[in-house]
This record gives structure tokens, sequence and C-alpha cells, in this order.
């Protein structure tokens, strides 16, 4: 495997040696290259460089054009307005170096050496609770930011801080003791998703009865206070009858995750409980440092910059009066055990917006601690709210949140209606129907989400995730299979790149948006934007449409460039399969 330099970054590297071979007394030189609609790049860093040296920007332009080393990279250059160069790379200079793309198993791009180790929190649902459309931009958007930080070398440790802890639990688990058979199973031999649902209606059940005898039993009540106590005490009945509800949960959560093509694995999951013996040293830490007063009682830390309607500063409460610990002591805890055990260098936390406040008063915090550093940083992957046809969030008809598992089941049938319309032209089998359909359905509900940025709120909108047209997943899966369908009536014509053949203007736009994809994984991965990446796909299967326009392949002029062309469609095919596994999207051979 080895990283292979863009064709960008090989001509910055040209003009940077021009510029300092014209103006050594400047130093190396930023040149600013950017691609342009006039040629292929436009370099506009001299212009900030001559008004530095006060020299006249256009006669400096002149001069570096003059001792540029083209290397057979670049085929014409000139100057343009004010000391613009503007470059256009040889057609043989990108032939050449799809070709080593395209011979190396990562298409060429680099594994980021100074990579260190990244804990992403991601996937909370809570025990006990089903899961709802709330929970899914968590789960997709940290999927995805793991994968693509492990394709470009980060050591990554998934955490998902499930609720599993609280004082809910007192009430459950008291219920659970009296009636002890609510959460058995009534066969063993049921699928993933058949126990799922039974598991799930088992914890509704009970939830809802226990709920029901709470509010009217005030004796029940009172045991179930008593029981909180014992919980939080460690008894081990309790905490057997405890572990039974998260292990049911764990049914369902692994359920949902499977719909939703999601591997979770369980030494991952370390939910709020996981860190109940650090929460008294966490206190007893930030007090003792000073970074923590006690206020009215409870142990809190102030910041001048976050005041309430009042005008009066928000504290972070880490520790209740009564004694009870809040989420700041949970989260401040498991920043620690994350820091000091898991050695990690970066924290990321897909975490709804709304908690905003909450975890820059924690990073603060953190900071004032000394748990946080210059080494190590924390940073919320903020996310936006997932909203209804009419622009307000997610409901159903009733006014309730929807469930996730109903959502899911919903796109996939879209979907594989889509898919069903297409089968007889294709030959597709009704297993691969039922196949694709499930593909094409989780992919679109994916891909609706990461192709917004994280941070704005999106409209879900199923009739659009499963079209054709625009910007969606199935829009760049029928891409790959169509090039599938291509490579597969090629007969004897294999891909083969030839560098010695000129390239029309749509090949030319196709490989030169191929040769960013090295570029644009480690902006997606240093800013923790997948939705980067959704962007690049979309516009390469753009580039691609207007090539089938443009350029016919089988039917090309010679045996060579139906060969080249083969070539061209066939590392597009690669990279947009890369592309769309880093989202958690399959790409089906055929459709």
């Amino acid at each position: 495997m080895a990283s292979v330099p863009s064709l960008a970054s090989n001509v910055t590297q040209r003009v940077a040696d021009a510029l300092v071979s014209a103006l050594p007394e400047a130093g190396a030189a930023d040149p600013l290259l950017r691609r342009s609609d006039r040629a292929d790049f436009q370099a506009n860093g001299i212009l900030a460089l001559a008004k530095k040296a006060k020299a006249n920007p256009r006669e400096l332009a002149t001069t570096v054009l003059a001792g540029l080393d083209k290397g057979g990279v670049i085929g014409e250059i000139e100057v343009s307005g004010p000391g613009f160069l503007n470059i256009t790379v040889s057609d043989r200079a990108i032939v050449e170096t799809l070709a080593a793309r395209a011979a190396d198993d990562r298409l060429g791009v680099p594994v980021n050496p100074a990579a260190g180790t990244t804990v992403i929190d991601y996937a909370q649902p809570n025990v006990a609770k089903e899961m709802h459309v709330g929970h899914l931009r968590s789960a997709v958007i940290g999927a995805a930011m793991v994968e693509i930080l492990e394709f470009t070398g980060e050591q990554v440790i998934r955490r998902h801080h499930i609720g599993d802890w609280g004082t809910q639990f007192g009430m459950l688990i008291q219920y659970l003791l009296e009636h002890p058979h609510e959460l058995d199973h009534k066969a063993a031999d049921k699928s993933a998703e058949e126990s799922g649902e039974e598991a799930m209606s088992n914890l509704n059940r009970l939830y809802k009865a226990s709920r029901a005898l709470f509010d009217a039993d005030e004796e029940f009540k009172t045991r179930a206070r008593a029981r909180v106590v014992d919980l939080q005490a460690g008894d081990e009945e309790t905490l057997a009858l405890w572990q039974r509800f998260v292990d049911e949960s764990k049914i369902y959560f692994y359920s949902v995750f499977d719909k939703l093509d999601m591997d979770i694995q369980d030494p991952d999951i370390v939910g709020e409980s996981g860190y109940n013996d650090m929460l008294g040293e966490t206190c007893r830490l930030l007090e003792e440092s000073g970074v923590a007063v006690r206020s009215n009682g409870a142990l809190c830390v102030f910041f001048d910059e976050y005041k309430g309607p009042d005008g009066q500063p928000t504290p972070l409460i880490v520790q209740k009066s009564d004694g009870g610990f809040g989420y700041a002591a949970t989260d401040l805890s498991a920043i620690r055990d994350r820091v000091s055990n898991l050695k990690a260098n970066s924290l990321v936390y897909v975490v709804d917006a709304r908690q905003s406040l909450h975890f820059k008063m924690v990073f603060e915090t953190a900071r004032r601690a000394g748990w946080l550093n210059e080494d190590t940083h924390a940073y919320q992957l903020a996310f936006g709210t997932v909203l209804g046809a009419d622009g307000k969030p997610f409901k159903t008809r009733e006014g309730e949140t929807v469930r996730l598992v109903d959502l899911l089941d919903e796109a996939v049938d879209r979907a594989t209606a889509v898919v069903r319309e297409k089968a007889e032209k294709v030959g597709l089998s009704e297993q691969e129907i039922v196949e694709n359909g499930r593909h094409v359905g989780i992919g679109a509900v994916k891909y609706a989400d990461l192709s917004t940025s994280a941070a704005r709120d999106y409209k879900f909108d199923l009739d659009q995730m499963v079209s054709l047209n625009g910007d969606t997943s199935v829009y760049l899966q029928y891409a790959y299979a169509r090039i599938q369908s291509i490579l597969r009536k090629a007969g004897d014509a294999k891909p083969a790149a030839h560098p010695e053949l000129p390239l029309a203007p749509a090949e030319r736009a196709l490989g030169l948006h191929l040769d960013g994809f090295g570029e644009l994984i480690a902006d997606a991965a240093k800013e923790y934007a997948p939705h980067k990446l959704a962007a690049y796909l979309y516009q390469l299967a753009s580039h691609l449409t207007t090539f089938y326009d443009q350029c016919p392949v089988l039917k090309a002029d010679t045996p060579e460039q139906v060969e080249n062309r083969l070539f061209l469609v066939d590392l597009t095919a690669r990279t947009l399969s890369k592309g769309m596994s880093l989202l958690g999207i399959r790409t089906p051979e055929r459709l």
C-alpha cells in the first residue's frame, strides 16, 4: 500500500518551488491553489507574496512561470488578471496518477502519520426505553465518523454511553421482583428482529404496569424508593434484577442496530453505571483543587460566561445537595477514564445540539481540572433535529415520538417497491429484490442524514430519500450498479490505463474529481464532517452521468479508448463503493 500524491499537491509543490526561486528572501510560500472554471487550477498566492515583498504581482507571476518545472505534470500555464496563474495539467498526468491510485487497495489514500487515539461517544439509547427517531442521528453520524477516522489511520475506541442508571430503576426492579416472569421470552427459535420486538414489548408492558402501580399504591412507591437505595448501595439481588433490564434492553438495541446495518459490540457499551465507582473521587478532586465549590449544599462549578435569564451565573451541578450525583459527575468521570485509562488524544461526543451548554461547561471544567489540555481535546459533534415534512420536530399524528423501527421498516418497504419496479429489466430474483430493498432503504435513511451538515436540522421525507433523481443514496447506488453492468457487458475488453490517449472534457472532469478523494477524506476526518464525503460522492456520480452522456464506453472509437474508459468507470465504481462503505451504506452489484 502506497499513498499517491494528488495532482493538486504535485502542482502546489512545483509552484511553491518556483516561488522560492523567484523570491528567495520571502522563504516558503503557499501558492493557494484552487480548482478553477478557467483552467484545472488557479494559484492565487502570488498577490499576497508580492504585496509583502513590495513587488509587482504580475511581473512576479511571469518570473514564476518562467522558472517553473512542469515535469510532464503541467500541460499549460498562463498569467491571468493582476497576477493569478491558470494551470492546466496534462492528460497523461491525470491518467498516470489515476493508474497509481487504481493499483492500490486504499486508492492511494495516505495513512495520517500523526494519527492518535480517538474515543467516539455515539449511539446512546436508554435501558428499558424504546429507541425513537431522535436516536437515529447519533448512531448514523457516529458510525460514519468511526469508519472515516479508522480509514485515515486513527485508532478509534467506540463508546456507547447508554442510560442504564437512575431513580426510575427502583420502580422497575421492585415491580420485577414482585412479578418475576414479566421479562420471560415465550420461545427460543425467534429471529433477532422478533426477539428484539418481544424484548421491547416486555419492557414497555412492565414499564407501564410499574408506573401505574407506583402512581396508585403508596406502599409500592415506598418499596420502590427503598429499592433505589439498595441499587446505589450495590445490593446483590437488586443488581441482578437491574442486570436483567440491561440484558433485555440489549436484545432490543442489537435488533435495531442490526436493522440499521451497524455493528455494535458488547465491550463498547459502557453506560452511566460504568463510572459509578469514580463519582466520589471525581467530586473530591474537583473540590480539593478549587475547581468546584459548595453552594447551598451542592457541589458546583461556576462560569462567568454562562448566565441564566435572571443574569446570575448558571452553574454546572456535579453533586446535588442530597448527595446524589448529576450527569456532570458521570460525564467528568468518563473523561478521566478515557484520557487516563484509554490514553485518548481526542474525545468526540455525537450528541444533540440542545445539550451544547452542558458539554461546554463539562469540557471547561475538565480543562480547569487538568484532565483536558493541549495534548488532549474534547469536541461535541452536535447534531440538529429530525423534522417532519411540516418543518416541525418529527412526530406521529397523535403527537408521539416516532418509533425508530417503524421508520426503518417503512423506508425498506418504499425502497423495495422502487427496486421491484426495475427488477424485471435487470433480472433480479425475489431474494435479490428483498436484499437490495433493505440495502437501498437503510442507505436512503443514512444518506439523507449524512448529506446534511450535522449541525443543521433536516426534513425526513421518505419519498425524496428513495428517489432515483437528485442527491440521494439511491442515485449513487444506481451509478455503481450501472458501472458493474457495463463491466459485465465488456466481454474480453478489460479496464486498462492508456496515458498516451487524449482525454475528452468529461473524462478530464471525472478524472480530476477522482484524484481528489484522498484530500477529501483527510478534510472530512479533520473536521468531523461526514457530509463532505457525501457531497463528494454525489458530485462524483454527477460527473459520471455527464461522462456517460458524452463519452461512449463500449462503443468508443478504438480498443485502447474502450479500455481507458473502462478503467475510468472501474476506478469510479471502486471510489463510490469505498466512500459509501465509509458512510455505512452498501452498494449492490445489480439494481
